[in-house]
């Protein structure tokens, strides 16, 4: 059974950063992609990241380029999203998930999702 665990969120000021972890457990994922993704209130859940865990090959969302990395650290599990700059509109709930195929920025394509983290980004 598939176990995601993200922990790293919390409160940050506008143009603070903060990083998320995402640990997972239960089986091999050496051919998965790893995504994260948020939902704010009252929103759909939105594609943030994604990074392959076998080459470390790295995609994101227009809105967090430039200011947000995901990467992986294969002998722990682990990956992480490091947030930089960040603004009010980060406010949401960010969720890692896992899957080892389909298109990595469709929710639909994920079968094992974490419990979620909270980040708030005050102004």
């Amino acid at each position: 059974q598939v176990h995601l665990v993200e922990s790293g969120g919390g409160l940050a000021q506008a143009g603070g950063s903060l990083r998320l972890s995402c640990a997972a457990s239960g089986r091999t994922f050496s051919n998965d992609y790893m995504g994260w993704f948020r939902q704010a209130p009252g929103k759909e859940h939105e594609f943030v990241a994604a990074i392959t865990w076998s080459d470390g090959s790295t995609y994101y969302a227009d809105s967090v380029k430039g200011r947000f990395t995901v990467s992986r650290d294969s002998a722990k599990n682990t990956v992480y999203l490091q947030m930089n700059a960040m603004k009010p509109e980060d406010t949401a709930v960010y969720y890692c998930a896992t899957t080892a195929s389909g298109s990595i920025r469709a929710v639909r394509s994920y079968a094992d999702w974490g419990q979620g983290t909270l980040v708030t980004v005050s102004s």
